[in-house]
């Protein structure tokens, strides 16, 4: 009865995604730090100027998730700002904030330049985790509401495929009473992606019941387009763009043996298995009592990393 159960669950399941023509197209936990998710606040710190909260949030702040070798350097640091002692206590697994401590124990206060000597990517990509939350918070508050996830409606920006059939990033299509009817057909015909932004210095907003949500979620953060110019460590500004909402997926295969479900299917750029895994299964793509803590640590923390 358990596999004809689990293959009931998974058959009903596809037959809601085949309906949306995809799955929901949340950035997954792993976006925001496998065994810490803390990314994202880090990022915040950065776009707002808040150096020292950034670098504390990433090389101190203790997580229950961590060994307790970890756990008692980044309390330490975190309490005493002693960074030579903690750079001394710190694993050598830990080796991105063995860079941040080690420089902050040369150069005390220099909390820009500790952000520096990571390697540029890493940089980056706290301020990309940021905008991966924002983007995540958007598109539940339109769960939320009710409101179709692959369906334009007016105020929507769309995104149209490129000669590759992939959503062209680069080009905005605003949705009107004018055009809804024609945009409507080409999303229902793969031609075009509704999308959510990717809030930055330069982003396209959208307009009506989409933009008011995109407004609320950029106004209850306390942030605006300037703070995503970061002239003091450049690599961390980013100007922004559109993401679409719906994922696909192609080539799909499963197969139910008793409690195990095997799955094979083919993602595009940018999308999640986990996150398609969790639509399928109904549960945390991995199950195990860190993924919880995960869940509940991104829910209870949004912004703050004490």
């Amino acid at each position: 009865m358990e596999g004809e159960r689990l293959n009931s669950t998974v058959a009903a399941t596809i037959a809601d995604l085949n309906v949306l023509r995809g799955f929901p197209n949340f950035f997954g936990v792993q976006r925001f730090g496998s065994l810490r998710p803390i990314t994202h606040i880090v990022g915040k710190h950065i776009i707002k100027g808040e150096f020292e909260k950034a670098v504390l949030a990433y090389a101190a702040n203790p997580v229950p998730a961590e060994n307790e070798e970890a756990r008692e350097a980044r309390r330490y640091i975190q309490e005493t700002h002693d960074f030579s002692e903690g750079l001394k206590m710190l694993p050598r697994t830990l080796m991105f904030e063995r860079i941040v401590v080690g420089h902050l124990a040369q150069k005390p206060d220099d909390y820009p330049g500790a952000i520096m000597a990571m390697p540029r990517n890493l940089q980056m990509m706290f301020v990309h985790a940021y905008q991966s939350y924002l983007f995540n918070r958007i598109v539940s508050e339109r769960i939320r509401r009710g409101l179709p996830l692959n369906e334009p409606l007016v105020g929507d920006v769309v995104l149209p495929v490129d000669k590759d059939g992939l959503p062209d990033h680069d080009k905005y299509i605003p949705v009107t009473k004018t055009n809804l009817d024609l945009v409507a057909t080409q999303v229902r015909n793969g031609r075009a992606y509704v999308s959510a932004v990717l809030f930055g210095s330069e982003s396209v907003m959208a307009k009506g019941e989409p933009g008011e949500i995109e407004d609320i979620i950029v106004a209850e953060e306390s942030i605006d387009r300037q703070d995503f110019i970061v002239p003091t460590i450049p690599e961390c500004s980013s100007t922004g763009s559109r993401r679409e909402i719906v994922a696909k997926y192609s080539e799909l295969t499963y197969s139910v043996k008793g409690s195990d479900l095997e799955i094979g299917l083919a993602l595009g750029k940018g999308c999640y298995a986990t996150t398609f895994l969790r639509e399928m299964m109904k549960v945390d793509a991995i199950e195990s009592d860190r993924a919880v803590y995960l869940e509940s640590f991104l829910e209870e923390n949004p912004e703050s990393p004490d």
